[in-house]
């Protein structure tokens, strides 16, 4: 208590600083935990919370058994796959391309190009995702030159996956390259000046020197990518995809949303919700165990 007291004395305006952080995560984060309980009662507003009837497992057993749980459990599953595998290498390999250029007025410019999809309003984007894929959109006609069919794209099943990926990577890639290149900015230069001297061509030096020097920032990203495996961004899932798209586009958090809100099956979504975050859970300490094993990088 009394080493508290003293650290709170020499470091008091550091945790006055910390106030509102732990009051955000109090009132938005923590409190509404409380709410998760609804998962095993049969929720009614009328009867609220606590007067709910308790019905225990059943609505876990119901989405278990259902039919929408192995298609729903895929899709997550694929995408989120799909996305570590080909945007979550995009950015990195981004920042050591910019790394790489010696022009200065050309990094910014492509900097500057690359981040600003990130600040598009997700409405416009999903807009001009419509647009650009619909049967006389510009995608779909540049397409038809190489033997398309002309369809609109998002009236593909098959096809949604790769728009969902590719547009991810389009509206992502710059922004979250950013933590890379300031990653990149602390490797001590005299490191590429040694290997240029034994020889090592640009190619070596991206192996031997960079990719080394920025692997602890690409574990912690990678950890908390993976505790965040399952969570596919809904808001443009739901403006994107429809009924035809189901099969190949329906995820767990658009499918919450669907019951939820939409079917106010809120006992229901409120299980599969928890379902969800407990997967993400187990994932995200098992790959803070791996890395801390491989790499000694972790969050803790």
């Amino acid at each position: 208590m009394r080493r508290f007291i003293r650290d709170f004395l020499l470091n008091k305006y550091l945790y006055v600083m910390m106030i509102p952080v732990i009051v955000y995560y109090g009132v938005f984060h923590y409190a509404p935990m409380y709410g998760a309980i609804i998962a095993f009662k049969d929720y009614t507003p009328i009867k609220g919370i606590l007067g709910s009837e308790w019905v225990g497992l059943a609505h876990f057993k119901d989405f278990f058994g259902s039919y929408y749980f192995w298609r729903i459990l895929k899709n997550t599953v694929l995408i989120s796959v799909y996305s570590l595998c080909f945007e979550f290498p995009a950015p990195i390999i981004l920042a050591i391309m910019i790394n790489e250029v010696r022009h200065q007025m050309f990094k910014r410019v492509v900097q500057s190009i690359t981040y600003m999809p990130f600040f598009i309003s997700m409405i416009v984007i999903c807009g001009m995702i419509s647009d650009f894929t619909n049967a006389d959109g510009i995608i779909n006609n540049f397409l038809t030159y190489f033997g398309y069919d002309g369809k609109a794209i998002l009236q593909k099943p098959e096809l949604f996956r790769s728009v969902y990926i590719i547009s991810e990577i389009w509206q992502k890639i710059g922004w979250e390259s950013i933590i890379y290149i300031a990653a990149l900015m602390g490797i001590d230069q005299e490191q590429y000046e040694a290997a240029r001297m034994d020889g090592a061509n640009r190619w070596k030096q991206i192996l031997n020197i960079t990719l080394p020097g920025i692997m602890p920032t690409i574990a912690i990203m990678f950890i908390l990518r993976m505790g965040n495996l399952l969570n596919v961004g809904f808001e443009k899932i739901i403006l994107l995809y429809n009924p035809v798209t189901y099969e190949t586009a329906d995820v767990i958090s658009s499918f919450v949303y669907r019951k939820g809100l939409l079917e106010f099956a809120w006992s229901y979504s409120s299980a599969v919700g928890i379902f969800n975050s407990v997967i993400n859970l187990i994932l995200l300490i098992t790959a803070n165990y791996i890395s801390r094993k491989v790499n000694e990088s972790s969050l803790w």
